[in-house]
């Protein structure tokens, strides 16, 4: 099989598996909310044995980083978080059409893919934005976090050019916890746009 058709066949497996354990996820529940690239879920988890009225999902591609993440909840008891190990992209073509995030959205220092010739591999992007605000009702909150200067204001640009999504200057952070990847950096921004 050559390697472009063989690439595709794993995804799409990959894609089938992610069908099959988002069937047994609450994803009619009143309140969704999401993180994308969770890392170690410190974040999250904190986030979720707060907000007990919300069930949360984590998406990460790393599998260690989820294990991790899935021990913290079980020794807090912390119930109401679903950790997958799932890109974005595929995370997003899994998901049945009809469910709707209508909490927050959180994508906290992303991989800032800081070469010029990998920045098409950023994550806030205009398709990216269309794929999120398909899958989100009016109102969601998206919120972005990084320490990395040049990421924070293209992503920025690219959101507040998008018209599905509008940047809310003076909207507070919703809920503060200390990451991983926070703790490495110096200091960091962050924007919040919420759906249009």
């Amino acid at each position: 099989m050559p390697p472009i058709e063989e690439a595709q066949a794993i995804n799409a497996q990959r894609i089938a598996e992610l069908r099959v354990t988002l069937a047994d996820l609450p994803l009619d529940h009143p309140q969704l909310t999401l993180e994308i690239g969770c890392g170690h879920g410190h974040y999250l988890a904190a986030y979720a044995e707060k907000n007990p009225a919300e069930h949360s999902i984590a998406i990460d591609i790393i599998k260690e980083r989820l294990e991790k993440a899935a021990r913290k909840t079980d020794r807090a008891g912390v119930t109401n978080v679903s950790w997958l190990r799932a890109s974005a992209e595929h995370f997003f073509e899994a998901l049945p059409s009809e469910v709707r995030f209508n909490g927050r959205i959180f994508i906290l220092f992303p991989d800032p893919w800081p070469k010029r010739k990998h920045g098409k591999n950023r994550l806030i992007k205009p398709d990216f934005l269309h794929a999120l605000a398909t899958f989100t009702r009016t109102g969601t909150e998206l919120c972005f976090r990084t320490d990395h200067d040049p990421y924070f204001a293209e992503a920025l640009a690219v959101v507040s050019d998008h018209p599905e999504w509008n940047v809310t200057p003076d909207a507070e952070w919703p809920f503060e916890q200390r990451t991983v990847f926070e703790a490495r950096a110096d200091s960091h921004q962050s924007w919040i746009a919420r759906r249009a």
